[in-house]
């Protein structure tokens, strides 16, 4: 169900997430589908390596556990980025949606659902349970939602995108633990999962946490 939050244990209809896994392992192995686990990275399960930075692109999201992963998303202007952490679990993840709807595009959003607020917040919820995140653990930051292209306003798509967040959250009993929204700057965000810190850099600034 789209907007849905839900931490169900049934497994229908959930989004289907492959789970990276290092070394020779993640050359060979292939899920139910006949997937290989290379071609759909958006889950990163825990592994030995040095800590380094994962991108998350526009439409796009990154869900780890691994202690040596931050996860970063860039060019946050209309767009929002949503992070979540358990802290608990230590697994985090983030979203970068770029429209508040998927029912402006119905054939886009089967295609890409991360787009769309409706569709991509489930979706990251989802696949942090995957990994052993609980609902009422999860802390929840947020930034985006400017009008850098929009000055005077014709659009509003930063305004609606945070107003379809909201109202997904609302629905579903989540909080926004912190948040940095509006204006007409651009903004850059990162979850480090090793501690939950989530920072963010306006344009013309440095990191600073959130």
């Amino acid at each position: 169900m789209q907007g849905s939050l839900r931490q169900a244990t049934n497994m229908k209809g959930k989004p289907h997430l492959e789970v990276v896994r290092s070394g020779l392992e993640r050359m060979g192995r292939r899920s139910e589908n006949g997937e290989s686990f290379r071609q759909r990275p958006e889950v990163f399960r825990k592994k030995e390596a040095a800590e380094t930075d994962t991108n998350v692109g526009i439409g796009d999201m990154r869900v780890s556990d691994d202690p040596g992963v931050n996860i970063i998303t860039y060019a946050l202007g209309s767009c929002i980025g949503v992070a979540v952490y358990d802290p608990v679990a230590k697994v985090g993840g983030l979203l970068h949606i770029q429209l508040p709807s998927s029912a402006v595009d119905p054939s886009k959003a089967k295609k890409r659902p991360l787009m769309f607020a409706d569709t991509g917040i489930p979706m990251l919820f989802k696949a942090c349970y995957k990994l052993g995140a609980r609902k009422g653990r999860m802390i929840v930051k947020i930034a985006g939602g400017s009008q850098l292209m929009d000055a005077r306003g014709v659009f509003n798509i930063g305004k609606r995108n945070y107003a379809a967040l909201r109202k997904i959250f609302w629905r579903n009993n989540v909080l926004i633990d912190a948040e940095d929204v509006g204006g007409t700057v651009n903004r850059t965000l990162r979850l480090s999962i090793a501690t939950g810190e989530v920072s963010l850099r306006v344009s013309g600034h440095e990191f600073k946490a959130l």
